[in-house]
């Protein structure tokens, strides 16, 4: 297992400035979910640890191995990283197995008994291998483009956005097969990805990036819970912003007097809350109310629209798929767990 670790990588395309700075460690046999949206550079730090993009400054090693400094470049077959891009990229005119197989040792294609071992690993039976890409789903391709990026036995494995190209519920089962495979080899692993779910629940650590630099690097009960800013925030789930009025650990809101996770500067701020912390119940003298505007129904759960009475916001909550109020009716309302207080907007 290998501990891969990036400092002061800046990278550019032509006049265009794209990482700035970053600094991330993926101790050994761990897995890191680098978080954000199209544009800002998730991908081109991929490609610098990879090797197939030069930064301009920066270091990259494996271990105590550099493969990126001022006067070092390792070459990406040498680096023992693997790579699996967001479609694949299988060989169209190879059987499975071929795919599987290329660049491995003569000796192991002839032997042929790794393929079969990879393609069970990933949880796919070996018989597929004499099969065409075009012959397999999608989510078969990419467990067959993982197993050929684990075939030569790296110590890194990149994923470049793996799942985002599959419907929801095939997008659950492969990733839940990749993440065992990933897991029996004990590799290192480096996910790509826009979507918040994935990102927490698949990794150990999340990074959120945003414009080229991360915003927050921490455990995703971390940044879900206290994200460092109003971006991470934002982006990491949905978020309910309230304006109101510090008084030391507690602020002064529309909703009442909310705890908050730390102290805040006496005076006007925003505080956070996650719509699973706003609670509907009864409408009672002295507690906050809110009209139902709108439902948006999941099944398991529900996203619930509500103008406060009073100062008329609207905010948002998440309930129960057994609990749905009408539109129109009038709610009470009430929160559990601590805010999270920010500067105002």
């Amino acid at each position: 297992m290998t501990t891969l670790r990036v400092a002061g990588v800046d990278a550019s395309y032509g006049p265009r400035p794209v990482l700035h700075g970053i600094d991330l460690v993926v101790p050994s046999g761990t897995t890191t979910a680098i978080l954000g949206p199209s544009g800002c550079g998730k991908t081109t730090l991929l490609r610098v640890v990879a090797g197939f993009q030069t930064p301009d400054a920066g270091t990259v090693q494996l271990d105590e191995r550099t493969v990126v400094g001022p006067d070092t470049w390792v070459p990406p077959e040498r680096r023992g990283i693997g790579y699996v891009p967001q479609e694949g990229n299988l060989f169209p005119h190879l059987s499975v197995g071929a795919n599987v197989s290329y660049g491995l040792p003569r000796a192991a294609r002839r032997a042929g008994t790794r393929v079969g071992e990879l393609l069970e690993l990933v949880g796919l039976s070996p018989d597929l291998a004499k099969r065409r890409p075009d012959q397999l789903s999608g989510g078969q391709q990419q467990r067959v483009a993982l197993a050929r990026a684990l075939a030569r036995r790296p110590s890194v494995v990149l994923l470049d956005e793996p799942f985002s190209s599959l419907d929801a519920g095939l997008r659950a089962s492969t990733r839940q097969a990749v993440a065992d495979a990933l897991a029996h080899e004990g590799v290192t692993v480096v996910l790509v990805t826009h979507d918040q779910s994935e990102a927490l629940s698949f990794a150990d650590e999340v990074a959120i990036m945003h414009e080229g630099r991360f915003a927050q690097v921490g455990a995703p009960t971390e940044v879900y819970a206290t994200p460092a800013d109003r971006h991470a925030a934002a982006f990491l789930g949905d978020a309910v912003f309230l304006r109101g009025r510090a008084e030391g650990t507690s602020v002064a809101t529309a909703l009442g007097l909310l705890k908050v996770h730390q102290p805040a500067p006496a005076g006007t701020v925003d505080v956070l809350l996650r719509p699973e912390q706003i609670q509907l119940g009864s409408v009672a003298p002295g507690h906050p109310c809110a009209e139902v505007l709108s439902t948006t129904y999941f099944g398991h759960d529900a996203l619930v629209a509500l103008r406060l009475q009073g100062d008329h916001t609207v905010v948002t909550a998440r309930i129960h798929g057994t609990d749905v109020p009408s539109t129109g009716s009038i709610v009470g309302l009430s929160v559990v767990g601590e805010a999270r207080a920010f500067s105002p907007a």
